[in-house]
């Protein structure tokens, strides 16, 4: 009787657990998607109630009356403000905000998913740079290989992670794509994949600072521990100790880090691309907003926060099953 009760009371724990996991899971699948009709609501209302007439703005102040009550019509301006409300979140459900204003016959969703590919490649590629970085300079910054220079990298990481992506990228693309030449400018259609390299690690310096500094500290934490003392006494050498030994212990937190950054390095990207104007979504966003193309704004900007929405839900999955006592109620 007592096992079948042991049974039954475990039973109804991980029942327990499992509903609090998928509580939690809806609670912040809700959550996103309320934050996402939010900014996608914020847009449509600034294109439609600021002052001025969007069909103006797009077609001139010269244009005849006539044309721009044709666009009007087109971008269902001529309707109700509730019912052009309801349209423009029908047309989100099902993917179909219309067609660009710039480039007639073409989808605003098949711009936006054209220019998602650079994008998602630079960001990509940046998050595997900054995590790789992060991590080879956390375990320099702690181990016996530099002595007195540990300090440095460590003051080195505090300086990258304080200054903005927008202070340092021009001076390093001067130094080494202009003056130097030792990199293409990210800029350039023929730079390929050295450009795409050389933006990634612009983009990644920030998120490698801000491993290196979480992943400096959790390692710092493993210094006396009895695990490595044990290590050392079996005669392993400086390099398994701390990369063996103590980086899987102290991965944690690092994988909190690169998970949280996810959605600053998508701005990052967004910045980036039209600093250097590189094809994606930042330019494509910004192209869309001089132009007054309102399909494609609104589809971009829809676009760019599902992106961050779902990184940050990546963000609090990694966090639940790293540390679930803090992420699950």
């Amino acid at each position: 009787m007592t096992n079948a009760g042991e049974a039954a009371t475990s039973s109804k724990n991980r029942f327990g657990a499992s509903r609090r996991v998928l509580t939690a899971a809806l609670s912040r699948s809700i959550g996103a998607a309320l934050v996402l009709v939010a900014l996608t609501s914020l847009v449509f209302l600034a294109l439609r109630v600021l002052p001025g007439d969007p069909a103006a703005l797009v077609l001139g102040d010269e244009a005849p009356e006539s044309a721009r009550a044709v666009l009007r019509a087109r971008l269902g301006l001529d309707r109700s403000l509730f019912a052009q409300y309801v349209g423009f979140v029908a047309g989100l459900v099902t993917g179909n905000l219309g067609e660009s204003l710039s480039r007639p016959g073409v989808a605003a969703f098949a711009e936006v998913f054209r220019a998602l590919v650079p994008t998602a490649a630079l960001a990509g590629v940046s998050v595997t740079l900054g995590a790789v970085a992060g991590v080879v300079a956390a375990v320099f910054a702690v181990g016996p290989w530099l002595g007195a220079a540990r300090e440095w990298i460590h003051r080195a990481m505090i300086v990258v992670a304080a200054a903005p992506l927008v202070a340092f990228a021009p001076i390093v693309t001067f130094f080494f794509a202009v003056r130097t030449r030792l990199v293409p400018l990210p800029g350039d259609p023929e730079s390929g994949l050295a450009g795409l390299l050389f933006a990634a690690g612009l983009l990644a310096l920030p998120l490698a600072a801000q491993v290196g500094r979480m992943g400096r500290a959790a390692l710092l934490d493993q210094v006396r521990a009895k695990y490595l003392d044990v290590a050392r006494a079996k005669g392993a050498s400086a390099v398994r100790v701390w990369v063996v030994h103590a980086l899987p212990v102290a991965s944690a937190p690092i994988a909190v880090v690169v998970a949280t950054q996810l959605g600053a390095l998508l701005g990052g990207a967004v910045v980036l691309e039209r600093l250097f104007e590189r094809p994606g979504l930042g330019t494509l966003m910004l192209n869309a907003y001089a132009a007054r193309d309102i399909p494609v704004l609104e589809a971009s900007v829809a676009a760019a926060g599902f992106c961050f929405v779902v990184a940050q839900g990546a963000a609090a999955a990694v966090a639940a099953v790293v540390d679930p006592r803090g992420h699950v109620p």
